[in-house]
């Protein structure tokens, strides 16, 4: 059945007067999940989910009041008001989930597989363009190599929609796994049929896994095509300029939504179709893959536990537990064992939060005592040499404001090319000058440059900028 456990009203937040602004929150919330505008690593917080919505609400009208009932909604002071109640009435619905982060005790707000699948057409009755049920990344490499072999435009624009289609793919097998392996533990909850919980998860197997789910992971991976995928992309971008501004001249025809001024069309689908297998690759297959493995380990465990309840054989233990409830004062000594056991306390690791940090090497030390060796007289000889080539070109602040003095003189002021050269220091305070203007500035007489905007030359320096040094007294 359809309209069964949280589902028995799905269809409530659209029957309001609020329906236009609830159907536009959808949209905004599927195009922030599952669009290009989609960041996939990251989870949708409250807060964030109560900012889309204030936007969604302010966009869509308030449609007429049901005259049977004019305030069967009841009305709200402002628009985040009005966010909450959309938000709590599409939870309590069933057209989102709320899920709490064990770990960091954080809540998020994603689509459940109904929600989702009802919203999708919601959001392509406005869409401007026309998409396939095509969704495969094959799709997408084949319609790239007919695009680079023929120069058809309308094949680049199909490989666009099959790239966006990947990820959603994605992220519907993963709420589906999800959905199944809730739907497998309470059934098992309620039943406690082992053969029947047996069945469903290798008729799901069988029906679901391998012609489907199986294929996404092997014969139609991203990870196998990725790299045909880019390939494609390279030659596209190497062909000559005229074949591509033709591409772009056409695009802007066709897809004029898209066109910004500045923007290469082009350019961004071929960019966007490499970052959607980028995280198809990196965000979307790992998922997909703990969640398969969360969907088999919990089925694994289920049949395991109910295979030894009601297992034909019963061992020490069954017999030691009927003897136990047959023992007329059992209620006392679960009473005692209750009280014994009050205090004790098993907490487990999350596995996610444990990282295996790789221990760094640590560089051996050489403990061997050498004899001392006099040196040679040619390595003395390049001691010395290098220590006269660092003082040769050891220069300091003071050198700088000497030689700045020296050169101002008893005059206040002195241009860039008439500064004095009579030596190799000369040359390099010259070429420091600049930086003895720039830290005298708190100085109680600080150097002033003026710069005229013409560049002078002279027998050391090929070009350089023409300036004025002037002393000024400080205030």
């Amino acid at each position: 059945m359809f309209f069964a456990d949280a589902y028995q009203h799905f269809f409530r937040p659209l029957t309001g007067k609020y329906r236009e602004q609830v159907v536009e929150c959808l949209r905004l919330l599927y195009e922030r999940l599952y669009t290009a505008k989609a960041d996939y690593g990251e989870s949708l917080a409250r807060e964030q989910i109560l900012e889309i919505f204030s936007e969604a609400l302010t966009r869509a009208p308030q449609l007429d009041t049901d005259d049977n009932n004019p305030d069967s909604e009841g009305r709200f002071r402002n628009l985040r008001e009005q966010a909450v109640w959309v938000l709590n009435s599409l939870v309590e619905y069933g057209w989102l989930e709320k899920q709490v982060d064990s770990a960091t005790l954080s809540a998020s707000y994603p689509f459940s597989r109904r929600g989702r699948l009802f919203t999708q057409p919601l959001v392509e009755v406005n869409s401007t363009r026309v998409r396939t049920r095509h969704r495969n990344t094959r799709n997408t490499l084949n319609a790239l190599e007919a695009f680079a072999s023929r120069g058809e435009v309308h094949d680049l624009i199909d490989a666009w929609e099959y790239s966006e289609r990947i990820v959603a793919d994605f992220t519907d097998m993963i709420a589906e796994l999800e959905e199944r392996k809730r739907e497998l533990v309470r059934e098992v909850e309620a039943q406690l049929l082992v053969q029947q919980a047996t069945d469903e998860f290798f008729s799901f197997m069988e029906s679901r896994f391998q012609p489907d789910l199986a294929i996404r992971l092997s014969a139609d991976s991203v990870e196998k095509h990725r790299d045909a995928i880019g390939r494609v992309i390279a030659r596209i971008r190497r062909k000559d300029r005229e074949r591509k501004a033709q591409w772009e001249r056409r695009l802007r025809q066709l897809l004029p939504e898209l066109a910004e001024e500045g923007r290469s069309l082009l350019w961004l689908m071929l960019d966007t179709i490499e970052d959607r297998m980028r995280r198809a690759c990196e965000v979307k297959l790992p998922a997909l893959r703990r969640a398969l493995q969360g969907f088999t380990k919990r089925a694994d465990i289920i049949i395991r536990q109910l295979s030894y309840l009601h297992s034909q054989s019963e061992g020490e233990f069954a017999d030691m537990c009927q003897r136990l409830g047959e023992q007329p004062e059992k209620k006392e000594l679960l009473e005692r064992l209750g009280d014994q056991l009050g205090g004790f306390q098993l907490r487990l690791f999350d596995p996610r939060q444990t990282q295996l940090w790789q221990r760094s090497r640590r560089q051996p030390v050489n403990t061997l005592v050498e004899e001392d060796v006099p040196l040679a007289e040619e390595n003395q000889r390049d001691i010395l040499l290098q220590q006269l080539l660092d003082q040769a070109f050891n220069f300091n602040g003071g050198d700088l404001r000497n030689y700045l003095q020296t050169a101002l003189g008893s005059g206040r002021r002195i241009n860039s090319r008439d500064l004095p050269l009579k030596d190799a220091r000369d040359l390099l305070a010259m070429s420091h000058a600049l930086e003895a203007a720039a830290v005298n500035q708190d100085s109680a007489a600080a150097l002033r440059v003026e710069f005229t905007g013409e560049t002078a030359s002279n027998d050391y320096f090929a070009q350089f900028d023409e300036y004025f040094l002037e002393l000024k007294e400080s205030d």
